[in-house]
């Protein structure tokens, strides 16, 4: 069974950081292409940043030069490490893994993955 745990989100002002975890069990996240998704209040779920089983990484525009999207093999957990937040980063944060095993391209679309963690919050106050 596959389960993944986000961990790491929290309050934060303008301009700070924090890095959040995606611990993984019954999977093994070298093989496949893993996602951050996030969705604020109101607003529809949106990728943020992908990698896939080789490093290649997929960002999008919003968090470009601010987010970076990393993985720890031997722990199996995914990583995202956000600096220079800004309020409209305010989201629930969701890891994601996909089902299809060396993929070559992590997209940022919700229907790709078939796996989800539960999600946590991110807060940032201006």
């Amino acid at each position: 069974q596959v389960q993944l745990v986000e961990s790491g989100g929290g309050s934060v002002q303008a301009g700070g950081s924090l890095r959040l975890s995606c611990a993984a069990s019954g999977y093994t996240i070298s093989r496949y292409c893993m996602t951050w998704f996030r969705q604020a209040p109101g607003k529809e779920r949106e990728g943020v940043a992908g990698i896939t089983s080789i490093g290649r990484t997929t960002y999008a525009d919003s968090v470009k030069g601010r987010f970076s999207i990393s993985r720890d093999n031997a722990k199996n957990t995914l990583f995202l490490q956000m600096n220079s937040l800004k309020p409209e980063d305010t989201a629930m944060y969701y890891c994601a893994a996909s089902s299809s095993a060396w993929c070559v391209v992590a997209n940022l679309y919700s229907y790709e993955y078939t796996y989800w963690g539960q999600g946590t919050q991110v807060t940032v106050s201006s």
